[in-house]
């Protein structure tokens, strides 16, 4: 199972999604007052006031257990292949409910957002769904070619 190089790219996906579950996303930085506020995937936290966002931190844990599951599915190559469709899915819908909650979190329309480089981990993850994607396809030829010559 581990031998396998999609096991490892599915490893990566799911570290780095949890990764990208506990760093914030970026920062509001409003130019009238200096102060900035912190955008995570349970909300944004402005001093004292909080508001929550969970939609995105729930998207993310789910995408993680996806990926950690499909490893599992290593006998069942075209589930493994269907999961981690499944999982690039979740991963585009995160991006979209990211932007939502970016237009309605934004509030001053003067503030200005700065990326923080966990925001592109879950792109990095849709690359390697693509490369796991493939390896598991090579291997389901591989078999059907054996089980051909048999």
């Amino acid at each position: 199972m581990i031998q396998r190089i999609q096991t490892v790219y599915l490893l990566i996906v799911t570290g780095l999604l949890i990764v990208s579950l506990c760093l914030p996303l970026g920062y509001f930085i409003n130019a009238g007052s200096m102060s900035s506020s912190t955008f995570t995937a349970l909300g944004v936290r402005t001093g004292d006031a909080f508001q929550s966002s969970w939609g995105l931190f729930c998207i993310l844990l789910l995408s993680s257990i996806v990926a950690l599951a499909t490893i599992f599915f290593y006998k069942h190559r075209v589930v493994q292949i269907r999961m981690t469709i499944f999982n690039t899915l979740l991963l585009i819908g995160f991006y979209l409910v990211f932007f939502a909650f970016y237009l309605v979190l934004k509030g001053d329309p003067e503030a200005s957002f700065r990326i923080h480089w966990a925001l592109g981990l879950p792109l990095v993850d849709i690359v390697l769904n693509y490369l796991v994607i493939r390896a598991i396809w090579r291997d389901e030829v591989l078999v059907k070619v054996a089980d051909r010559l048999r």
